[in-house]
């Protein structure tokens, strides 16, 4: 009732981190009745929930967890003026130390659209513009990202100009902050890079850490096959950076979509921490230390050794591939394949010695077909490879779900 009080419409044809809102219908048309009239303001609730159970921490465990929910706001005030803001109602709401933005707020800015139609200026905090499908969609629709969209960061103040010279054809040009806060408050107290020789050196804050990315996204055949690709690099340090390939390209037919994502990076501290977790004990003879005090590196919490040591040059490469068929009215199947390589570039012994591989199957139903709601059934394994010269075991985990999708269209 209180999202219907203002009486305006839903947005349609949302793209990326949003929704496809054809022909779903907002609280406000279906309790209230009230008639469209423009695309100012549109209020949604992105909802994930199930109940699960899982060996992935050990012993099988079973919950009930609540995975997304987010409250976003989208509008367009002018033929020239858009905006949209989306919060995360289930993170930290403290505000970090250089953009002076939570955590838990992906997005709020603010676009223009230049005369002539073919620019767009865009500023506040934004999501990075990165290439990939899987990149691309809407958190709540997403079962298990690749280790490789798992641990990203995304989220930062920035600005970016995109330019469509035709309109099956975008090409964007973005700066923002590498993190939230400054180094120490990504990396840990008095953060250490460990190289390849032994040698340690001090991480100290760099006059410009920003990401530059240029990315494009092109649309062939009326829709029918699309492109996202972009490439950038991150000042992670002074001296050190990251260089980061994201490749998606995707299919779609009438009932059966499919996208494949090559992604690949190159660290010269370790972003993610993966690889400084699973061997920096080994690297420095027993002496790494975990802390209680956890990073947050996207999506994930690692713990750092109390001198937050890191190892440099570090490497992933990621295979993504999802299909969602539509085999009958109101029932959709998704399969997804995953693989991830993470390595030392540097280090003969450990240049590829973590791959894991994974695998999603999920049964889908859409119960009503105005609403963005669906119910499902899936089932996640993953496979953990190590080489001999790592010590680390294999192994394998497994998770089962049964849940519902709902994207709440308030109006």
């Amino acid at each position: 009732m209180i999202c219907a009080a203002l009486g305006m419409q839903a947005q349609g044809n949302n793209s990326g981190l949003g929704g496809n809102d054809e022909g779903v219908e907002s609280l406000a048309e279906r309790v209230l009745g009230l008639e469209k009239k423009n695309d100012m303001f549109n209020v949604y609730f992105n909802y994930t929930a199930s109940a699960r159970t899982d060996d992935e921490a050990g012993p099988w465990q079973s919950s009930f967890k609540a995975k997304e929910l987010r409250f976003e706001i989208t509008g367009r005030l002018t033929d020239r003026i858009s905006y949209r803001f989306r919060h995360r109602l289930n993170k930290t709401n403290a505000a970090q130390s250089v953009d002076n933005f939570a955590k838990a707020t992906d997005m709020m800015f603010v676009s223009y659209r230049l005369p002539g139609d073919k620019v767009e200026l865009t500023g506040g905090k934004v999501c990075q513009m990165w290439g990939g499908f899987e990149y691309d969609e809407n958190p709540m629709y997403i079962y298990q990202y690749s280790d490789f969209g798992e641990y990203m960061d995304i989220f930062f103040g920035g600005a970016h100009v995109s330019y469509k010279p035709v309109p099956t054809q975008e090409f964007i040009g973005q700066v923002t902050h590498t993190d939230n806060g400054t180094t120490d408050d990504y990396y840990g107290c008095r953060p250490v890079a460990v190289h390849e020789t032994g040698e340690t050196r001090a991480l100290e804050q760099s006059k410009a850490p920003f990401t530059y990315i240029f990315n494009w996204n092109g649309d062939f055949g009326h829709g029918l096959v699309q492109t996202r690709w972009a490439a950038g690099i991150q000042q992670q340090a002074k001296g050190y950076t990251s260089k980061v390939v994201m490749l998606g390209q995707q299919l779609t037919l009438p009932r059966l979509q499919w996208y494949f994502d090559y992604m690949e990076r190159w660290d010269d501290v370790d972003r993610y921490g993966i690889v400084t977790s699973e061997l920096m004990d080994r690297f420095l003879g027993g002496d790494y230390t975990p802390t209680t005090e956890f990073i947050d590196h996207g999506s994930v919490e690692f713990a750092g050794n109390e001198f937050g040591h890191y190892f440099t040059d570090t490497h992933m490469r990621s295979f993504v591939t999802k299909a969602r068929w539509e085999f009958a009215p109101k029932w959709k199947l998704m399969l997804k394949g995953m693989y991830d390589v993470t390595g030392l570039r540097k280090q003969t012994d450990y240049k590829n010695y973590r791959k894991v591989l994974s695998y999603l199957a999920s049964l889908e139903y859409y119960p009503v077909r105005s609403q963005d709601f669906r119910v499902y059934l899936a089932y996640l394994g993953r496979h953990y490879a190590y080489n001999k010269a790592s010590a680390l075991n294999n192994r394998n985990t497994n998770r089962i779900e049964l849940g519902f999708m709902y994207r709440i269209k308030c109006y």
